[in-house]
């Protein structure tokens, strides 16, 4: 779809890498732009989870992509950055404020270089602002825009469970870029785009705000049963435990005001939709004790044949056999040394398919002789680059444990 667009990747942790795997994913040449270590999620990777000796974070988000092993602070490292920068339409990076300015790869200097580049930056906080220079990532956002205290409540706030800012906002970064590209395309203009985690944590919640704002409400209206999955929807929406230990996520659906009936409750039957929002915390403390009462099968054999809207609550070993996930093809096996990986795939399909994985998750340096060819410096040149320590191949890049 975009294999005519060359992406120069300078990221690390998950927002900026899996931002670049979507366009990945969807054909443009990404090429990560590595320090001879290895970035962070290689080297590290969230929980210190390995497989084979590599970082599962690192395989999640390191798909389809090249990669180049290059010591920027080095003195000759413009020898090997400044083709690389001139071939490229899109320059994404998500390192902290002012970083890539103190290597010379700030937007007026790679712009000088390539005029019309894309040049695309993610923050934890925005370039503006007292918090611009603080570090910003997905927890410290999820507290900061509210997230957590609408997860919670504001008594009683926690977090998503995983981390849902960084991923969001690596799909906004990458959205960013394409409409970026769909601009240079027509115009021939490059683009500074600007994406953070702040303004992502917030889209995530963009209902649910301009609800609270709009209808003048107040902290304590956030207030509600742990039982409810939201502030602003009517009970009964949200999750309930059953007799038999499983858990039940009951939604709305045009059948609510028969649910007492249907799980054969007469006070639940007395609450209509005005009861069940003024008497909220009552109406929800009765149903879960009539749901508690029941176990799964009870509950689909009285609510399936009346239309209502329910699903039993999966964990993770329960997803990857899900008939309707295999169904739609969400999860793939990818081959890590003797063993395989279990991933998620591209979230999109495109005229039926899901695009697929073209490369492994490339080793450091993986491609730095190809890629420094490609761009024009003669062999003469790399061999220098390589022997003065600017450049590495994975056998001399070495990833620190």
């Amino acid at each position: 779809m975009i294999e005519q667009m060359r992406v120069l990747s300078f990221t690390h942790f998950v927002q900026g890498p899996a931002a670049t795997q979507y366009l990945a994913d969807l054909g443009a040449d990404v090429i990560t732009v590595e320090p001879l270590s290895g970035a962070w999620e290689r080297r590290e990777g969230s929980g210190g989870i390995h497989l084979e000796g590599r970082s599962v974070t690192f395989l999640s988000v390191n798909r389809n992509k090249r990669s180049v092993a290059i010591d920027l602070k080095h003195p000759d490292a413009a020898t090997a950055l400044e083709p690389l920068v001139a071939s490229a339409d899109v320059l994404l990076e998500n390192y902290r404020g002012g970083a890539l300015e103190r290597l010379g790869l700030g937007y007026e200097a790679v712009r000088r270089i390539n005029p019309r580049i894309i040049y695309a930056s993610a923050t934890g906080w925005g370039s503006r602002g007292p918090m611009a220079n603080r570090p910003g990532v997905d927890l410290l956002v999820q507290a900061r825009t509210g997230l957590a205290s609408a997860t919670g409540t504001p008594g009683d706030p926690h977090a998503a469970g995983t981390p849902v800012v960084d991923h969001h906002g690596a799909a906004l970064l990458a959205m960013g870029v394409l409409a970026a590209y769909a601009r240079r395309l027509t115009t021939g203009e490059g683009t500074r785009v600007e994406a953070s985690l702040l303004a992502a944590g917030l889209d995530l919640q963009a209902e649910s705000f301009a609800l609270y704002h709009s209808g003048g409400r107040r902290r304590e209206d956030l207030d509600r049963h742990d039982a409810l999955a939201c502030w602003s929807i009517d009970a009964p929406y949200g999750i309930y435990r059953l007799a038999d230990g499983a858990s039940v996520a009951l939604a709305i659906s045009g059948a609510m005001d028969d649910l007492g009936a249907a799980l054969g409750s007469d006070e639940l039957e007395a609450f209509d939709a005005a009861a069940r929002r003024s008497r909220r915390q009552e109406y929800t403390e009765l149903l879960v004790g009539v749901l508690g009462t029941l176990t799964y099968q009870e509950v689909e054999q009285r609510l399936a044949p009346a239309g209502f809207w329910f699903e039993r609550v999966a964990d993770y070993d329960d997803v990857l056999t899900d008939p309707q996930v295999v169904a739609e093809d969400l999860v793939a096996r990818m081959p890590v040394g003797d063993t395989h990986a279990r991933v998620l795939r591209h979230p999109v399909r495109y005229d039926g398919a899901r695009p697929s994985v073209t490369r492994q998750p490339a080793e450091l340096g993986g491609h730095t002789r190809e890629v420094l060819r490609e761009v024009g410096l003669a062999e003469d040149r790399i061999d220098a680059l390589f022997a003065s320590g600017v450049v590495a191949e994975p056998q001399t890049a070495k990833v620190d444990s």
